[in-house]
């Protein structure tokens, strides 16, 4: 039966029982008349029945179309609400978010969002993990992450993007690192070096510059971790080159310095990455909202 009728043909119905008038429920509808009474006719074919006769200059509903009334309004009612867009009240909100980032981006962000979910939507929970190496387009399209903080563009269309924040480098040494009151090219490529390195392999962008020069470093410590750079550096004459936010968090952490590199290294914007799916979802949109406000 449904498969004969439109929700325009079931509006109409629904508004003819309760206006009891063709021209009302024309105006009602905004279309002309003789569109109503083709609606009409389309009504009475596929539900085999008059619905609607003339008494007394108005229309009366027939048995059929009476038993109609409560039934259509409830489910027309069901399906006005289901299509409406949800409300969020973060204080009453409830759930868990999947937030993929590196220790050193959760570092900057996390302190202050959580601040504000605990105070303002303590319903809510984090799960903050790394994104997988060379699988962030499949994790936010599966829904495993609802979010991440990437440094590269989004590498397919069905995924959204918001800057969140520019940053560059600094070095860091141990508070006592001779290196602390000035650091040229020459020392800073015969001093051991510490590389953050998430993957566990490979160069990075301090390499690439210094090839340009046709110069290089040594590496004498590889971790996946930006926490555990003051226990790499204290107490050794190791060189850390790290994005300069994230020295500024962990120089409140122990005895360390930072210090200006020696050559020019880019900066880099970071990303907040989503699935187009969930750009209009409220809950969603809001916590995007604080995000970007605690990286800003």
């Amino acid at each position: 039966m449904l498969d004969h009728l439109t929700l325009h043909q079931l509006r109409a119905l629904d508004l003819l029982l309760e206006l009891g008038s063709v021209t009302r429920t024309a105006e009602r509808l905004a279309v002309s008349q003789s569109a109503l009474s083709h609606t009409l006719r389309g009504l009475r074919e596929a539900l085999d029945d008059p619905l609607f006769v003339r008494a007394g200059g108005r229309m009366q509903p027939t048995p059929r179309a009476e038993a109609l009334r409560v039934p259509l309004r409830r489910a027309l009612h069901d399906l006005e609400v289901a299509l409406a867009a949800p409300d969020f009240e973060p204080s009453s909100a409830a759930g868990t978010f999947s937030l993929g980032m590196p220790d050193a981006f959760a570092m900057i962000v996390m302190p202050g969002l959580l601040r504000v979910l605990r105070s303002q939507a303590p319903g809510l929970d984090l799960d903050v993990r790394p994104v997988p190496v060379g699988r962030l387009a499949e994790v936010l399209q599966t829904g495993e992450l609802d979010l991440a903080l990437d440094v590269r563009p989004p590498p397919r269309t069905d995924l959204r993007a918001r800057a969140l924040f520019r940053d560059d480098f600094v070095c860091m040494v141990c508070a006592a690192h001779p290196a602390r009151e000035a650091l040229d090219l020459d020392a800073y490529c015969a001093l051991p070096h510490a590389l953050i390195s998430p993957t566990g392999s490979g160069t990075g962008v301090v390499d690439d510059e210094l090839a340009k020069l046709g110069r290089s470093r040594r590496v004498a410590a590889r971790v996946r971790y930006f926490l555990a750079a003051p226990s790499l550096l204290e107490g050794t004459d190791l060189v850390l080159t790290l994005p300069r936010r994230v020295a500024e968090s962990l120089q409140t952490r122990g005895q360390l310095a930072i210090v200006e590199p020696p050559l020019d290294l880019p900066g880099f914007a970071v990303s907040l990455v989503w699935h187009q799916r969930m750009d209009a979802e409220p809950a969603h949109r809001w916590l995007r909202d604080h995000l970007a406000a605690f990286a800003s």
